[in-house]
């Protein structure tokens, strides 16, 4: 495996599978087995799952509530979202941990730093829930936060589309997509990969990114053995 650690970061809406909200099953299970074949191969692995699939701050705030109350319901639909990925990884026989930014001592561990790297040391997959703990800042910027914290190799994005393009690929059948693409160069192109906090914050820690398709089976595997899989951003 090219890479030993790894940080996953995957939206809230992919947990929707061809649902229109929440949560679906079967999407949940194939994750699970996709990060059960990378931890069969000795890959410590840390997820930050978003929550867009129950709650956005931002959308609730443009609808007129106040954003801080409104990502602090963002953080919670995080929390939940990570309750369903423990268990479904559980059912794969996978041991996890579930620690979050905000405290809810009857649910999780709340996140301190060296008891989630013993857990990875351990083989344990750790979940982070709750974003950062502060409103403003979205579970882009917690992923990069906590992957560095922990100490990873890389962090891997898991989306609906395998990489990054020059132009919407769903909306634009011309768009090319890059392999291989610079921190510069992506915020000289003005190419969305995470907001600019969270990137920016990457790229002075010079943690590199792989943006990949985590919808197609098998791709996580391909991506930590070092296939060339989606685009890497790096310096």
């Amino acid at each position: 495996m090219k890479y030993k650690r790894i940080l996953l970061k995957l939206s809230g809406e992919a947990l929707m599978g061809s649902r229109q909200y929440g949560i679906d099953p079967e999407r949940l299970a194939e994750y699970a087995n996709d990060i059960k074949s990378i931890t069969d191969k000795g890959v410590e692995v840390a997820i930050v799952i978003g929550g867009g699939n129950i709650f956005r701050g931002v959308a609730g705030a443009s609808n007129g509530m106040d954003r801080v109350q409104g990502d602090h319901m963002g953080m919670l639909a995080t929390v939940i979202n990570g309750l369903a990925l423990q268990s479904a990884l559980e059912n794969a026989d996978i041991p996890t941990r579930l620690q979050t930014a905000i405290k809810i001592n009857e649910v999780a561990e709340p996140f301190i730093r060296r008891k989630a790297m013993r857990h990875l040391e351990k083989g344990r997959v750790v979940i982070f829930g709750g974003g950062t703990g502060n409103p403003y800042f979205t579970t882009d910027s917690a992923a990069v936060l906590r992957a560095i914290e922990i100490e990873a190799d890389v962090i891997l994005k898991g989306t609906r589309v395998d990489g990054i393009y020059n132009a919407d690929p769903e909306k634009d059948d011309t768009a090319v997509k890059f392999d291989h693409i610079t921190f510069e160069d992506v915020l000289q192109k003005g190419l969305k990969v995470m907001d600019t906090t969270a990137f920016t914050l990457s790229q002075e820690n010079q943690l590199p990114i792989i943006v990949f398709d985590m919808n197609r089976k098998g791709n996580l595997l391909k991506v930590v053995s070092g296939e060339n899989i989606g685009t890497k951003v790096n310096l």
